[in-house]
């Protein structure tokens, strides 16, 4: 993870601590220490697909899903909210499973509820070069 272009953050110490955590575990594909980040009743929805309802979903879903890129490193810009509700921009380097390099935009919504898990959350991005055909 990458934080020396990060301008602004308006995270308490001890959340942003967490939420580095929490990206640290997306960064290395660790889905089972993803997991311990989310509430039981958590909800992730990217761009216009259908929301994933619940932990357990979600972690069947980024199971799958996280074998489909070699590598994600986070790049973050800008973290805008409060400890509860935060919205991260950042660039996203990513390596294909063919070895391409990929940087993508991405913005992520972030909810956490009373016990400071993740109970929301919705990521924009636009995925298509990750998964372009190589180029000839």
């Amino acid at each position: 993870m990458k934080t020396d272009k990060l301008r602004i953050n308006q995270l308490s110490q001890e959340t942003y601590e967490w939420y580095l955590a929490y990206l640290q575990a997306i960064d290395s594909k660790n889905v089972e220490l993803y997991a311990t980040f989310l509430a039981d009743d958590c909800v992730m929805q990217s761009n216009n697909n259908a929301p994933v309802q619940g932990k357990v979903a979600i972690v069947e879903f980024l199971s799958d899903y996280w074998t489909s890129f070699a590598s994600l490193e986070h790049d973050l810009l800008n973290i805008y909210g409060s400890d509860s509700f935060f919205v991260l921009e950042a660039l996203n380097h990513y390596k294909r499973n063919d070895g391409q390099a990929v940087t993508i935009r991405a913005v992520a919504l972030s909810d956490r509820n009373k016990n400071g898990l993740a109970a929301s959350v919705r990521f924009y991005t636009d995925t298509t070069p990750l998964f372009a055909p190589i180029a000839a």
